[in-house]
């Protein structure tokens, strides 16, 4: 199952002091909107997106479609695809993508550890 780009999305409660630290660690900006209280940032493949006041934990995040510089794939397997194969093997989720919709969307669901993962597909 190929679910695309990886990153972790961390909520946290001060983005410029975050900011400051994944900075330090040779992190840079990569995208998102300060103003709106959410960077991605990123050190080579590594990808860390910084979400204040959005979330209440960290998630694992899967953009399908997307390489790790958000560039959209020639091919990829549709988020609904996935979401089928999931829902097949008997993963539940907490949100599902609307099966009659095409283009963007997103699922989510919990690990056994209560560790949420989101797969948002963006195109």
């Amino acid at each position: 199952m190929e679910l695309g780009a990886f990153s972790i999305s961390l909520a946290v409660k001060d983005l410029a002091a975050s900011r400051r630290f994944y900075e330090a660690l040779g992190f840079q900006v990569f995208g998102g909107d300060a103003a709106q209280n959410w960077l991605i940032l990123k050190n080579g493949a590594h990808i860390i997106g910084l979400f204040q006041g959005m979330f209440a934990q960290n998630m694992l995040t899967f953009n399908p479609g997307w390489d790790q510089n958000a560039q959209p794939l020639a091919a990829f397997t549709d988020i609904r695809e996935l979401q089928r194969q999931l829902k097949a093997q008997g993963v539940q989720l907490l949100h599902e993508a609307d099966e009659h919709s095409t283009g963007p969307a997103s699922f989510m669901a919990m690990d056994p550890d209560g560790n949420p993962i989101l797969v948002d597909q963006h195109v």
